[in-house]
């Protein structure tokens, strides 16, 4: 990625807001402690805020300099928090409410990829009201094999690869724990790839490899074979046309501040955009964490360039 040059700020008055009473409550707790302690080493103040114990709403934000959000999944992903900050007139990290909103909802992120022409699986749009018929019609016409997933949920909680039609039944009851909506999604057969974002500036291209059926949660967290490779042969042209779909991928959705795309790369070096996460993992075991160190940007420095697009942005929203 060439030469960067380092961002310092001001000590500033930071809150991390993290934990949350989402599904990813322990890992967003992770995240925020390591952000909370990357920043505490660059100098500034910091507070950790738990939204689970302390009502947003009616909390003093008074003398707080900047909100660094690291609040995975529902509530943090979802427009929720943003539209408190918003409301408090707080610069926050990472995309504002109207973009969270629909990054979160993984079909109404498809739509706007079919829009925007941004390469994306074939989908339908699934709820647990609708009756086993429909839903297994659906799943033919989308074909096997499929992946089942919650419509609004993070860290692959709930998803499923299903091979054949018996395996639906299951995959449904994991899909339908988490969300009352579910998508039926094309698999696509290749490769996993990820790309961060921090705002305009694409992080190196991770490829994800996992002896596990598909990057799912356990691969994530606990699967000690799992690798990720910065290293890899492929044609220039195709690593270009995956940060290419990345890229048109925050800009069909308006995201901004730290982001990460997930991608497949099919048979053909074809790529085909899964989603964006507004609010990505911060963790020692985070992918966004992992590309920023490729580039000699640590994880302070990281956050500190994230603090200082939000603070540029909440300046020409006031003037504005």
């Amino acid at each position: 990625m060439g030469k960067h040059t380092d961002v310092t700020i001001e000590p500033m008055a930071v809150i991390v807001l993290a934990g949350g009473k989402s599904a990813e409550r322990d890992i967003s707790l992770e995240s925020g402690t390591a952000v909370a302690a990357a920043l505490a080493s660059r100098g500034h103040h910091v507070t950790t805020v738990d939204p689970a114990e302390t009502d947003l709403t009616q909390y003093n934000w008074s003398g707080t300099d900047a909100v660094f959000v690291a609040l995975h999944g529902t509530f943090g992903e979802d427009g929720q928090v943003q539209s408190i900050m918003e409301e408090a007139r707080i610069p926050f990290t990472g995309s504002d409410s109207a973009a969270s909103r629909l990054a979160f909802s993984k079909s109404a992120s498809k739509e706007r990829f079919v829009q925007q022409n941004v390469p994306t699986p074939a989908y339908v749009l699934i709820h647990e009201s609708d009756d086993g018929i429909r839903i297994d019609r659906q799943a033919r016409k989308i074909g096997h094999p499929l992946i089942v997933k919650p419509d609004a949920q993070g860290s692959s909680l709930g998803v499923s690869l299903v091979e054949e039609p018996g395996g639906l039944p299951r995959a449904l009851t994991e899909c339908f724990h988490y969300d009352t909506f579910g998508m039926l999604e094309t698999a696509i057969a290749g490769s996993e790839w990820t790309v961060g974002f921090l705002d305009d500036l694409a992080m190196p291209l991770i490829k994800i490899e996992t002896g596990r059926t598909f990057f799912d949660f356990k691969a994530k967290y606990s699967d000690e074979t799992t690798s990720y490779q910065f290293e890899f042969s492929l044609p220039t042209n195709v690593v270009r046309s995956i940060e290419q779909a990345a890229r048109d991928a925050c800009q069909a959705l308006g995201t901004s501040g730290l982001t990460r795309v997930d991608l497949r790369l099919d048979r053909q070096n074809r790529p085909w955009v899964l989603e964006v996460n507004t609010v990505p993992g911060l963790t020692a075991h985070s992918l966004v964490p992992k590309a920023a160190a490729q580039m000699g940007i640590d994880l302070g420095e990281l956050c500190e360039r994230a603090l200082a697009g939000c603070l540029e942005k909440s300046a020409v929203r006031i003037n504005d």
